[in-house]
């Protein structure tokens, strides 16, 4: 199994190569030659095994190069009960009839990211020893929110890497910084960026295609890698949660083996529900995979119309972990949808870099819409579905949860479509406490009080207990006060490394 650049201009490499340089040199994303399939025994083996076992058996194809014992290894040491709070890693609870809810955020930073970034770290240490790659690793980190600090608490400590982690100033909630800047760790950094998401994200692609400062790094033997979902080893761990839910199911016989269902994913920079998409190609049978957006709808735009267009102002929403104008990830899905047309991807990131929008050919918009339904949600319907879901089902969603569950019902009135359905929750509800509570609670109760207070009321006026990612978090000390505008990034990681 080889990879290769979306863009084309750069020489296929081996699963190693790809997840320890984490971006192809032309700048494009690696995907895979080929989409392997599950093949009817692999499906046995699956329907009988552990959330471990399966991630093994899905991971394996990908990943080649690695052996059976070592996938084992790394299985266990990303998914044990010291790190996540539930036995089967990823449960599905079903909501309502033929709905059903995956939760992942039962790891150790209560949000989707832990399902993949206690894995990659142990991909990478390892892809590093098998290309006998001598340089140690500088794991380089835009966040929106949650992929801060799973990566943070991923890497902490991990021989030869080092971790520098940028989040926007203004764009994440009270508790996602205050998990970051209390993060300890003989070999992380954090920054603030005066600016949005899209600004951080960008300052690092910038600094990815810096041949000067590649040079610099490489004369103090380090390199530059992502644990991003641009990073192969960061994307094909989340491929494992949806094969998960599809066998659940049948094991709660609530579909037959063979039977389609659905995916509804609160959907930001694309990675999560591109897992869902390349699932579908190793033959999970998915009828729909429903994108949901925030306000910030530029990817509901680009489903409904065929153009993706950033040309837009940024919104700051509920559910900030998709505040995103510049979805990486979407070139991936181009790739595969145009049959690995380089040349094709080439030309729209082209346009994307110089105009800010690019229009796909109708044909591809059809593939595209063949697979794709997509359509979003406001702060006031985010908070109406979340107070609604907790008043009738006495199930508690967060902000972005709550976004995928409004799309979902959006769909059924839409389209006379009643395939059984698995929404993703991304995040425990406290992460995203205030926002919950303005929710369930009147403007008169929650006045005055802070986040960590909010959160208490929460615990006291539900009975969910805060997990223990979050208990006490107000308390822990400050570690990282770092601020920089992002015209500045470059050199505040040449300042974290000292060089």
């Amino acid at each position: 199994m080889l990879y290769q650049s979306s863009r084309g201009k750069a020489n296929p490499v081996s699963a190693a190569q790809a997840i320890t340089m984490g971006i192809a040199a032309d700048g494009g994303l690696f995907v895979p030659e080929k989409v392997p399939l599950i093949d009817k025994g692999d499906w046995q083996k699956l329907m009988d095994g552990n959330y471990q076992q399966k991630a093994v058996l899905i991971l394996k194809p990908f990943l080649p190069e690695f052996s059976l014992a070592e996938l084992e290894e790394c299985s266990a040491k990303a998914y044990h009960m010291e790190r996540f709070d539930d036995p089967q890693i990823a449960p599905l609870v079903n909501i309502e009839d033929n709905t059903y809810i995956q939760e992942l955020w039962h790891g150790p930073t209560c949000a989707f990211k832990d399902m993949a970034l206690q894995m990659l770290p142990q991909l990478l240490t390892r892809s590093m020893v098998k290309i006998e790659e001598s340089d140690d690793i500088v794991i380089l980190v835009a966040t929106s929110g949650d992929t801060g600090k799973a990566a943070l608490e991923g890497f902490k400590n991990v021989d030869r890497t080092r971790i520098i982690v940028f989040y926007p100033e203004e764009g994440v909630s009270l508790v996602q910084k205050q998990q970051m800047i209390t993060q300890d760790g003989n070999n992380v950094h954090v920054a603030a960026v005066a600016g949005n998401f899209d600004d951080a994200q960008s300052g690092v692609k910038r600094i990815f295609t810096d041949p000067s400062l590649s040079n610099r790094l490489a004369q103090q033997g380090l390199k530059l890698s992502s644990a991003n979902s641009i990073n192969w080893g960061r994307l094909v761990p989340q491929i494992v949660y949806y094969v998960s839910a599809y066998i659940d199911l049948c094991a709660q016989q609530a579909i037959k083996e063979g039977q389609p269902v659905n995916f509804v994913v609160p959907t930001g920079n694309f990675g999560n529900i591109l897992a869902a998409f390349y699932a579908r190609q190793m033959g999970v049978p998915i009828h729909r995979l429903i994108c949901a957006s925030n306000a910030n709808n530029v990817l509901t735009d680009f489903f409904n119309t065929g153009v993706y267009d950033r040309n837009r102002h940024l919104e700051k929403t509920l559910s900030p972990s998709m505040d995103i104008l510049i979805s990486s990830n979407l070139e991936r899905l181009l790739f595969e949808i145009t049959e690995h047309d380089a040349a094709k991807v080439s030309e729209w990131m082209e346009q994307l870099q110089t105009q800010g929008r690019y229009e796909i050919d109708p044909a591809i918009r059809e593939k595209v819409q063949s697979i794709f339904w997509a359509d979003y949600c406001s702060d006031v319907q985010t908070l109406e579905t979340i107070r609604a879901v907790w008043e009738e089902k006495r199930y508690l969603l967060d902000t972005h949860t709550a976004v995928a569950f409004h799309v979902y019902q959006s769909y059924r009135k839409a389209v006379a479509d009643d395939t059984p359905t698995v929404i993703i929750s991304t995040a425990s509800p406290y992460k995203f406490g205030s926002s919950v509570a303005r929710a369930l609670f009147s403007q008169e109760l929650i006045q005055g009080k802070d986040e960590f207070s909010l959160l208490k009321m929460l615990s006291t006026a539900t009975g969910i207990p805060i997990p223990r990612g979050i208990e006490g978090l107000e308390s822990r000390e400050i570690k990282h006060n770092t601020r920089t505008e992002a015209g500045a990034m470059e050199q505040t990681v040449l300042n974290f490394l000292q060089i």
